[in-house]
């Protein structure tokens, strides 16, 4: 599916019924964060337009643009589906756009040239980025951007998405991970004792931030993922003042470079994340010194809602859900894991659990099916939690899962696994917090864990289970079922 841009997107939106527009003033100081988590809900609210926000009624931005992947039927529209296709149908298209690649076209200009900021003209102040919670430590202005760094080995192109706020007006706080695709790019450049360019992107096709967000392979740049999602390559221009590449039509492009120096830091953070609690304590870390601002006449700033907990889900939850499992998915199948009929990560721990569905044909397969996602790259702050359950198993009901839970786990027969000491998430509050110091160790520690709860083929076939090695379950037979269901109106039902 092609929008064009942002604008394209908003469009496609107000057709569908999928879009509110806020024209009521609203503060950027924690008020209109407010009424994103309220409107969020369980993953069921529209997409948000705020077009007169307080402080920024006029000037050089004044509407902001929140939620068009905060609900499953506009991850849906972004894939060309049906609004009410199934959680699984979203998890195959995902899969099939992880496995193509469109590389992008670089064109001579587009509309974020149409405005040029340098030197004593930039001013980040001048957008409107809220303070989304009360005890973040400050304005984040990059929530639902896209980060472009380049490999200057390979020169592959990355496109990610990590946390970033205000520093000054022309400094921008990141979150740099060394295992992360542009922690490894920094890496490079550090080596040869170089700054790193970088260039950050708002608004554009929903396809970026989902593109961005993804855990896609190192080696592969996500404008070419971007590409195979859409149809079509997309159209980049080159930047001001670093050697990059960013869609042409996007709202808004900032420019920069992180030094490695300790000396350039700024403090950062805490900052209410994906975990549903605050994370990453307030310390000096790298900054962005901006070189450039670009951005489209009157553009809309692109932003988003951190922070997951139960009957507040967001963007990030939501395309998790659907990106996890996909990502997962893929792992299963180029690791030779047979049987797999479906995989589901619940949106409410973004991906930190994972649910896989399998036909069992020999016994192990459930630990066969955890040992290679725990060692894919992809693991690296996700997939904590595995379960594996038989094919009449629906994962997603977790009433199935916990009925699954409770028959077919037995701790003594090695149902539940612990594999500890492996690499995690640096934001799991669930961590030792000396073990979550990302600049010490690079990443957190965990202890990660499978739920084997599939009908363990260790048990003999017994004859009082007609040869099975459970007994028959309390379904009806299906002759039985036929029956009632076709007379179920005569019932009065």
């Amino acid at each position: 599916m092609e929008f064009g841009d942002i604008r394209g997107w908003i469009e496609h939106l107000r057709r569908e019924g999928e879009l509110r527009e806020v024209n009521a003033q609203v503060h950027w100081d924690c008020e209109l964060g407010t009424i994103v988590r309220r409107v969020f809900g369980n993953g069921d609210g529209p997409a948000l337009l705020f077009n007169r926000i307080t402080g920024y009624t006029e000037g050089r931005c004044t509407r902001f643009f929140t939620g068009g992947l905060s609900n499953y039927s506009r991850v849906a529209m972004m894939f060309g589906l049906p609004k009410n296709a199934s959680i699984t149908e979203l998890v195959q298209a995902a899969r099939r756009a992880y496995s193509g690649r469109v590389p992008p076209v670089v064109v001579p200009t587009g509309p974020v040239k149409e405005n040029i900021l340098k030197g004593d003209d930039i001013d980040l102040f001048e957008f409107p980025v809220p303070r989304w919670h009360r005890h973040d430590g400050g304005r984040y202005i990059n929530t639902m951007q896209g980060t472009v760094t380049r490999d200057p080995t390979s020169g592959r192109l990355n496109v990610g998405l990590y946390r970033g706020m205000i520093g000054k007006k022309d400094t921008i706080p990141v979150l740099l991970w060394r295992p992360q695709d542009w922690g490894r790019d920094f890496r490079k450049y550090t080596d040869k004792g170089e700054e790193m360019p970088v260039a950050f992107v708002y608004g554009w096709e929903p396809c970026l931030p989902f593109c961005a967000s993804s855990p896609i392979p190192s080696d592969v740049s996500e404008y070419d993922v971007m590409g195979a999602l859409r149809g079509a390559p997309v159209e980049v221009v080159r930047c001001e003042t670093v050697p990059l590449v960013v869609p042409a039509s996007a709202e808004m492009v900032i420019e920069g470079f992180i030094s490695p120096d300790p000396a350039t830091f700024e403090l950062e953070g805490p900052f209410g994340e994906y975990t549903g609690y605050f994370g990453g304590d307030r310390r000096p870390r790298h900054k962005v010194r901006v070189t450039c601002i670009s951005h489209r006449d009157n553009p809309i700033f692109r932003g988003t809602l951190e922070g997951t907990m139960p009957k507040m889900l967001n963007e990030n939850s939501i395309m998790s859900s659907v990106q996890r499992a996909a990502l997962a998915w893929n792992i299963l199948d180029r690791s030779g894991v047979p049987g797999v009929t479906d995989v589901h990560c619940p949106a409410a721990n973004n991906g930190t659990t994972l649910i896989i569905q399998l036909r069992q044909t020999y016994r192990g397969q459930a630990k066969q099916a955890a040992c290679a996602i725990w060692g894919s790259n992809a693991a690296h702050v996700r997939y904590k939690h595995i379960w594996v359950v038989d094919d009449d198993i629906d994962i997603h009901d977790y009433g199935a899962l916990d009925w699954a839970f409770a028959y077919r786990v037995n701790a003594a027969e090695d149902d539940i696994v612990f594999f500890p000491g492996t690499f995690g998430s640096a934001l799991d509050p669930s961590t030792r917090l000396k073990f979550r110091d990302g600049d010490l160790y690079g990443t957190g520690k965990w202890c990660r864990v499978l739920i084997d709860a599939t009908v363990n083929l260790d048990f003999e076939p017994e004859a009082d289970y007609n040869g099975d090695r459970y007994p028959r379950s309390v379904k009806p037979e299906k002759e039985d079922w036929d029956l009632v269901e076709r007379r179920w109106h005569e019932y009065g039902f």
